[in-house]
């Protein structure tokens, strides 16, 4: 099971990598070919991913081997797009369905370790509402498999998971 789940890991960030190297970071079907399907198909939805239901979306922190990280509500870990210009998302289409964004459902409420002053919201061109922290949007990883995974840290050199203080934190 754990060769497997290597594998996935190693399958998804390799898609990761082809879906936010073109420059526009659109994930338009040019400069990543045949990347459309496996992650369109393996990647969880922005719907599938916001924090918590009920109404709220909360963001808080927890210890990793990484140190003190931002992650939601179920534990899952928050990441930043090193590419993004200020609180504004430039990961689009499969680029997307890799890095879900955190839509914010509801309330947007800082748990534990968070500081509430940094937590905010961006608009989307699809229409949706992402968590931003610190002037940065916040993203999950689709090869992320578990509560605590940051597979997803240092990916091509721009995706990073997030401190308390609103830092990616390059591990």
């Amino acid at each position: 099971m754990s060769v497997r789940k290597s594998l996935i890991v190693a399958s998804l960030t390799l898609l990761a990598l082809a879906a936010c190297s073109s420059n526009d970071n659109t994930g338009g079907s040019t400069g990543s070919a045949g990347a459309g399907s496996p992650t369109e198909s393996t990647a969880p939805s922005p719907s599938e991913t916001p924090a918590s239901g009920g109404g709220e979306t909360e963001v808080q922190s927890e210890d990793s081997a990484l140190g003190t990280i931002l992650v939601d509500s179920k534990g899952n870990t928050l990441y930043v797009f090193m590419n993004d210009t200020g609180d504004t998302s430039t990961c689009t289409g499969d680029c997307a369905a890799t890095w879900p964004a955190l839509i914010a459902t509801g309330e947007v409420k800082a748990g534990g370790g968070v500081t509430g002053s940094l937590l905010s919201t961006s608009a989307r061109d699809d229409g949706t509402t992402q968590v931003t922290y610190n002037g940065h949007p916040l993203y999950h990883f689709a090869g992320d498999q578990a509560p605590g995974d940051t597979n997803g840290e240092g990916v091509g050199g721009i995706w990073f998971v997030v401190s308390p203080a609103g830092d990616p934190v390059k591990g």
